[in-house]
């Protein structure tokens, strides 16, 4: 008959016992966001050897269970002494119940309490100590044990209550944590704080009978005041959080690759930002890991529930116009072509490109000035000279390339006013190209959730080609001794700042040897916010950002070999100038020099029939005006011969840019790839 109605009972519920809130959790392990079960119960995964305060599971085994690790789910010394004690007192002293019987009572919870139900515990209790190790049992009353409300666990009501998790706990703490699973509803800090004081110190008192906590410790903890309200759960990268719980399922733990404490320090520094810029301004943070593509941050905005700021827009992915923050990666493919060089000088000055005439932002022209000066001071005219010379397909198809979506008006090819803004792209993808930067030309696609591209993706993330090392390093150069902000240090973050038509968007991204941080300001709506440009509003912040990181700023990489660091007057003729197109028109019917062999793009083998290495290789050109100088990634090895051909030493494998410039300033380039 007794065996029947164990078998009655059913299997132990398990599978609903060990559902738990999904917790979004940082890069170390950190709590950053948890998500209320479906019935609204807050219910955290706990491990107790790494989680919970050792001076709490003391207490807890000496009050509840002091022989958990050797009985078998029924303590019978127990249950014989409380049976003792309620025969010769009349009322319950101690209820006997394991841990492991009250986890039993929390997977199947009843009302009333009886010899039936008592019975009902014991016989789970053994059925829960057969199936599951010591450990695995602690760890689910952890996290079952109620604590009043919606809070269920150790983790959940320390969070609640004392506003941290429960890995360092004060003797008042712990012996509050370990009273309240009695009675909790009687004893909820936000409803009865004097009963749960009242019930903390009876475990205190019992402690000191038994010897656990001698009496003066005892009276230092009864005198600390008990909480009397609940604190908010933490909502740290709310959007990285909710983004997280749209792409993984099924799993109650998410790891993301953020730091908590560079995300905290960030999300302040947005907060107060975008106080101080005024109301409806709003203000978005990144920060990514150069050498992996991790992001270590996201601030999608400056608070999460400010619907004037459109605080649930995450705008790190939002698609805007980036002002003059792809100007870098027009002068990049500027000197990756080796037609100018950082100190080539270049006109700014009125110029028209069929029917477009750019303006600088300050409505001014500087005359001739170095390349490196036209980066730095964003001046328009030499970027929109550069982008025609380049390409602006071109620009556009290498951007693509890296990994970074362009958004053009509906029908509209790319035009020379991309380089001034007139596309759209995302923080999320500024960040990664400028990551590019530092990473010498090549970038990685950035992650967030740890483990995402070895699911999806293969094991590796591949790096994707944004530019030439040399071309890179170059850009990188330049933009390190741009003037900083009056709260900057020059010379420490290569950066770029940008503002859109309008006044609608202010950028600043930046980096180091170590991280890339870009900076968005400006009305989620796209509404215009006079005034908010970039250097003013957004490098602050960046330069900020920075310091927020508890680090110096990490040199930047060395340059690669073969790059050309020399000034102007001992750069070779043909680059100490850069002259447009139209400069270079023949009037006298010559033709500009064209690279016949080897064709751009092309694989050149450099080993011969019989396997042997070939040293050198030929380069053939036909047009230009002699004398025409020779460049192999961007340093002269001499001029042509009469017949317009060169021997030339390989350079070894990889991608080789060769470019010629004849006596007029004429160019012509090829990229090809020995093997």
């Amino acid at each position: 008959m007794f065996a029947g109605w164990v078998a009655s009972l059913g299997p132990l519920p398990l599978a609903q016992a060990r559902e738990v809130s999904t917790t979004i959790v940082d890069r170390h392990g950190k709590l950053l966001r948890a998500y209320a079960m479906a019935d609204g119960r807050w219910r955290l995964p706990v491990d107790a050897a790494t989680d919970v305060d050792p001076t709490y599971l003391k207490l807890l085994f000496a009050y509840e269970d002091r022989r958990f690790h050797s009985h078998g789910g029924v303590d019978i010394l127990a249950l014989g002494r409380a049976v003792f004690q309620f025969v010769t007192r009349g009322h319950i002293v101690s209820g006997g119940s394991t841990i492991t019987m009250q986890l039993a009572r929390l997977m199947e919870p009843r009302r009333q309490r009886s010899v039936h139900a008592k019975l009902r515990q014991i016989v789970r209790a053994v059925e829960i100590e057969r199936q599951m190790s010591k450990e695995q049992i602690l760890d689910l009353y952890l996290a079952m044990a109620p604590y009043g409300g919606n809070l269920e666990g150790i983790r959940a009501a320390s969070i609640a209550y004392f506003g941290k998790e429960p890995k360092r706990l004060s003797l008042s703490e712990a012996a509050l944590l370990v009273a309240m699973p009695q009675s909790p509803e009687n004893r909820r800090l936000d409803r009865h704080p004097n009963a749960a004081r009242a019930a903390r110190d009876r475990v205190l008192d019992r402690m000191v009978e038994e010897g656990v906590v001698s009496d003066a410790d005892a009276a230092v903890a009864k005198a600390v005041p008990v909480p009397r309200m609940r604190k908010p759960m933490p909502i740290l990268a709310p959007h990285s959080a909710d983004n997280a719980m749209l792409s993984v399922k099924d799993k109650s733990v998410i790891t993301l690759t953020l730091d908590a404490g560079l995300q905290q320090a960030l999300e302040s520094l947005a907060r107060d930002r975008a106080v101080a810029l005024g109301p409806n301004i709003s203000v978005a943070i990144l920060a990514v890991d150069n050498a992996s593509g991790d992001v270590l941050a996201r601030v999608g905005a400056p608070d999460y529930f400010d619907e004037r700021r459109a605080g649930q827009v995450d705008m790190t992915r939002a698609v805007r116009s980036p002002g003059s923050t792809l100007k870098p990666f027009i002068y990049g493919l500027a000197f990756e072509d080796g037609f100018v060089h950082p100190e080539s000088l270049i006109d700014d000055r009125p110029m028209r490109f069929g029917s477009y005439a750019p303006e600088n932002f300050d409505m001014t022209f500087q005359g001739t000035v170095p390349v490196r000066k036209a980066l730095q001071m964003s001046l328009n005219v030499p970027a929109v000279a550069l982008l025609d010379r380049v390409g602006a397909s071109r620009l556009s198809s290498r951007l693509k390339q890296a990994g970074a979506n362009l958004e053009l008006p509906k029908d509209e090819a790319p035009g020379l006013a991309m380089g001034l803004g007139g596309v759209g792209i995302t923080l999320q993808d500024l960040v990664q190209l400028y990551s590019g930067l530092a990473r010498l030309g090549n970038t990685r696609p950035l992650r967030e959730i740890q483990d995402q591209f070895q699911s999806q993706r293969g094991e590796a993330r591949e790096p994707e080609r944004l530019l030439d090392q040399v071309a890179a390093w170059q850009v990188g150069n330049v933009l390190l001794g741009t003037p900083p902000p009056e709260n900057g240090v020059r010379n420490r973050i290569a950066f770029k700042t940008g503002t859109s038509y309008g006044y609608r968007d202010a950028w600043s991204i930046g980096f180091d040897g170590r991280i890339t941080i870009g900076v968005w300001v400006g009305r989620p709506d796209g509404a215009p916010a006079p005034g908010i440009v970039g250097r003013t509003a957004a490098a602050p912040i960046l330069f900020d950002a920075f310091a927020r990181t508890g680090k110096l700023p990490a040199a930047l990489p060395k340059p690669p070999k073969g790059t050309l660091v020399a000034s102007n007057a001992k750069l070779p003729l043909p680059l100490r100038r850069y002259r447009p197109l139209g400069d270079l028109v023949r009037t006298d019917g010559e033709r500009a020099p064209h690279i016949q062999f080897p064709l751009n793009g092309s694989r050149i083998d450099t080993s011969g029939a019989d396997g042997v290495s070939v040293s050198s290789m030929p380069v053939k050109v036909a047009g230009g005006v002699l004398p025409i100088t020779m460049l192999v990634n961007g340093m002269s090895v001499g001029e042509l011969d009469g017949r317009r051909q060169r021997l030339i030493d390989s350079p070894g494998p990889g991608f080789v840019r060769l470019t010629v410039v004849d006596a007029k300033g004429a160019a012509d380039t090829v990229v090809v790839r020995i093997q």
